[in-house]
């Protein structure tokens, strides 16, 4: 990490640099994931439940739709994991007070538990990261981030985004 070119090469990359940063991205992805698929695997879930609890934590009273669409899985995917986490009592769908036919979803207290379980051991991992980083860093590395994402991504990241601010 010593020999980091500087901002003006950084706009020439050779292509052993690019295959660097995107085996950096498929290891940093790994450790990212880590900590929360221990925790899943012992419930018996995976990626996917743990990617709709984050989602459904979100956005209280998303639509099945809305999460289809954030997602990226199909429906059939999708009923899947969420009828596992209803059973489970993580998760509890309510008929759309609009439309009846629309199914919001809500967090349990159990759902909120676990998802607060498996943010803290992410959060904790990003934390120290961005500690080591630096500010400059962490806003350069949300930057490359935001520049990857299509432009259907970028507007559900942003309205998750102004949500919070």
């Amino acid at each position: 990490m010593n020999d980091v070119p500087s901002g003006q090469s950084l706009l020439f990359l050779t292509d052993e640099q690019l295959r660097q940063g995107i085996e950096a991205m498929f290891f940093a992805y790994r450790g990212f994931t880590a900590d929360p698929d221990r925790i899943l695997e012992g419930k018996a879930y995976g990626r996917a439940h743990h990617r709709a609890i984050h989602f459904i934590n979100r956005s209280p009273g998303t639509t099945v739709n809305n999460l289809l669409s954030i997602l990226g899985v199909t429906k059939q995917s999708l009923n899947r994991v969420l009828r596992s986490l209803i059973e489970d009592g993580l998760v509890e769908s309510r008929v759309g007070k609009i439309d009846k036919r629309e199914r919001n979803l809500f967090l349990t207290e159990a759902g909120a538990s676990l998802e607060r379980e498996l943010s803290d051991a992410q959060r904790d991992r990003m934390r120290a990261a961005f500690r080591a980083a630096g500010p400059s860093a962490v806003a350069g590395f949300r930057q490359v981030l935001e520049a990857m994402m299509d432009e259907d991504m970028r507007r559900h990241y942003e309205a998750l985004r102004d949500r919070t601010t």
